[in-house]
C-alpha cells in the first residue's frame, strides 16, 4: 500500500510541474519587456523541475538513482537563478532604450 501510495504522490507531484511550465508558457509569451519574460521562464524552470524530479525520486524509491537526482535537484536550483540572473544584469548594461522599461535612481551617500 505504501509504495502505490509514493508512486500517486510521484504522480501527482510530475502533473504539477508541468502545470508550472505550462505557466512558465504562458508568462514568457504574455510578457512584452525581455526582463519579466526572463522572470518568468527562470522561476517556471526552477520551480517545474525541481517538483518534476521529487515526484521521480518519490516514485523510484530510496535508491542510489534518488541520490542522483536529489544532486541534480541541488544543482538546478543553485545553476539556474546564477544564470537568469548574469542574463539580465546583461540585458541591463546593454539595453539602449531603458528609459522606456525602467527608472534609473542615482544614489548618493
Amino acid at each position: 500500500m505504501l509504495e502505490n501510495a509514493g508512486v500517486i504522490i510521484g504522480m501527482i507531484l510530475i502533473v504539477l510541474g508541468l502545470l508550472f511550465f505550462v505557466t512558465e508558457m504562458i508568462g514568457v509569451f504574455k510578457f512584452k519587456y525581455v526582463l519579466n519574460r526572463m522572470h518568468a521562464a527562470a522561476i517556471g524552470d526552477t520551480l517545474g523541475i525541481g517538483i518534476i524530479l521529487l515526484g521521480l525520486i518519490l516514485i523510484e524509491g530510496i535508491s542510489f538513482t534518488s541520490l542522483k537526482i536529489a544532486l541534480v535537484i541541488i544543482f538546478l536550483w543553485l545553476a539556474s537563478p546564477v544564470s537568469s540572473h548574469l542574463i539580465s544584469r546583461l540585458e541591463l548594461t546593454t539595453d539602449e532604450n531603458g528609459d522606456e522599461h525602467y527608472e534609473k535612481i542615482e544614489v548618493k551617500e
